[in-house]
């Protein structure tokens, strides 16, 4: 009998589930009809790679464990053959599988989507956040076809390519006004002459932030992590009254209550109601980079959305990594 893809994917779902009633039952097939098509798969290939405890479970052999890692890697390189095929070079059409760690929703996957909707309206774009371990996880399966997150120590096959130097500050509330008192209101425009002041940019010490009351991210961000160990080097120990494990509710917080948090400067740029004062000494930088797998095919979308990403970086003046 000859081998067919389906033969694969159903090992495959029985070896992910180790059990034939749950592979089944995600299949949409009926439990004897699979067990019939992995048994004819063994036949074909004259060896047993499967386990049946008569118990309803089932574990692969060692014969089936080297043949389910070279299965899926068959499957994956099969994937992304058909979308080489494909692949339209002038952009009229494709679609771009992208992963980014969470804090990176809050300044920088907007703007980029913005723009490679504006360039190539014809290329689909999906879009998630998650960890980084995750993300990497994810190229290595080709579940993704790029990734933005931190450069680093990183899964064996996977590459980084450095696109800015992130760095973190102290953001506060812009102009904090008591909800609903007279002070919102808008006052009469007078003209008058200002006479010209150089500006001074206020720095707070680290050893400041032992005094103050903060707001930060929960400790499942990797920017948190950042931010306690640069406090812990400096013996200091904040004194934390919110955690929040979103950006943007961050920021709503922070801009309407008197407490401080510490994000990345980018994310403070284009937000009218928070403003960023340097700590003293900075925290570290962060190296942010593209995330791909080696050796993997390239799209058309994804050379252009590349191209986009160092465009938006240069234009926006990040401190280059």
């Amino acid at each position: 009998m000859a081998l067919e893809l389906r033969h694969l994917r159903y090992l495959l779902a029985v070896a992910e589930h180790a059990s034939f009633t749950r592979a089944a039952e995600e299949l949409r097939i009926s439990q004897p009809t699979l067990s019939q098509q992995v048994k004819q798969l063994e036949s074909t290939i004259g060896v047993q790679l499967l386990d049946r405890t008569g118990r309803g479970g089932v574990r692969l052999t060692d014969a089936g464990e080297t043949y389910v890692h070279h299965a899926r890697r068959a499957l994956r390189d099969l994937a992304a053959a058909e979308r080489a095929v494909h692949d339209v070079a002038d952009l009229s059409r494709g679609h771009l599988r992208l992963a980014v760690t969470p804090t990176f929703t809050a300044y920088l996957v907007g703007p980029l989507a913005a723009e490679l909707h504006a360039r190539h309206p014809g290329i689909t774009l999906d879009v998630k956040d998650m960890a980084q371990d995750r993300i990497e996880a994810a190229l290595l399966a080709d579940e993704l076809d790029l990734g933005i997150g931190f450069d680093g120590p990183h899964l064996p096959g996977i590459t980084a390519t450095p696109l800015y130097a992130e760095t973190l500050g102290l953001v506060t509330a812009a102009h904090p006004v008591p909800e609903g008192s007279r002070a919102a209101r808008p006052l009469p425009v007078v003209p008058v002459v200002v006479p010209v002041v150089p500006v001074v940019v206020p720095v707070v010490s680290v050893e400041d932030l032992a005094e103050r009351q903060l707001a930060l991210l929960s400790g499942d961000f990797a920017t948190r992590g950042h931010i306690d160990s640069y406090l812990a080097a400096h013996r200091v120990r904040p004194r934390i009254v919110v955690e929040a494990n979103s950006v943007q509710t961050l920021t709503e917080i922070v801009r309407r209550t008197d407490l401080a948090t510490v994000l990345p400067d980018a994310v403070t740029e284009d937000h009218p109601h928070l403003a960023r004062i340097p700590l003293e000494p900075p925290l570290p930088t962060r190296t942010v980079a593209l995330l791909g797998r080696e050796n993997a095919y390239r799209s058309a979308a994804g050379r252009a959305f590349i191209r986009l990403a160092h465009d938006h970086v240069l234009a926006r003046g990040y401190t280059p990594a």
